[in-house]
């Protein structure tokens, strides 16, 4: 199989969208220091350009997670692969995701972090599927809504190409 990759957004459209959400980010933090959590791998593109529009004090941390079961589905259980390395008690936090698809992990995850009491707590993500939707997870800032299509770039990937793309695209097979 060969796959070609087609453009769905632009970097230009992201780019753009991104500021928007760093503006409304900073009015509903009310310019406060903000510590933004990036789940790995996929939302570390997403964060680090987010981080760069916004005009207030930044810190980043990092966790990487899996919602363990068949496989398949999840098992309603998330396994840490790497937890943050700093308590968020008390601060603000803001989840940065590259797209939302089932809802199951990112349900989880929120409840964990939650229970951890920052002192708000919010969710953005890149990219929204929710024709995927199985969990209903609220979510504050979303760059784009998608149709139910497999799209890399971005830092999301297919078998840990495509990444690096400075735009969202849409995967096709094709028969060599």
């Amino acid at each position: 199989m060969k796959e070609r990759v087609e453009v769905m957004i632009s970097s230009e459209e992201i780019s753009k969208r991104l500021e928007e959400i760093a503006k409304q980010v900073q009015e509903d933090f009310h310019g406060e220091q903000i510590e933004l959590v990036c789940v790995l791998k996929g939302g570390v593109v997403t964060m680090v350009e987010l981080a760069k529009k916004l005009r207030m004090p930044v810190t980043m941390n990092f966790m990487d997670v899996s919602s363990y079961g068949d496989g398949t589905e999840s098992s309603g259980h998330i396994k840490i692969l790497r937890d943050l390395d700093e308590d968020i008690t008390g601060k603000n936090v803001l989840l940065v995701e590259d797209i939302i698809d089932s809802g199951r992990t990112l349900g989880l995850l929120r409840t964990l972090l939650i229970q951890r009491n920052p002192k708000l707590f919010k969710i953005c993500t890149l990219l929204d599927k929710p024709d995927r939707r199985v969990t209903q997870v609220p979510v504050d800032y979303v760059g784009f809504t998608i149709p139910d299509a497999f799209v890399v770039g971005y830092g999301l990937d297919y078998a840990q190409k495509y990444r690096n793309l400075d735009y969202v695209g849409v995967v096709h097979f094709e028969e060599e």
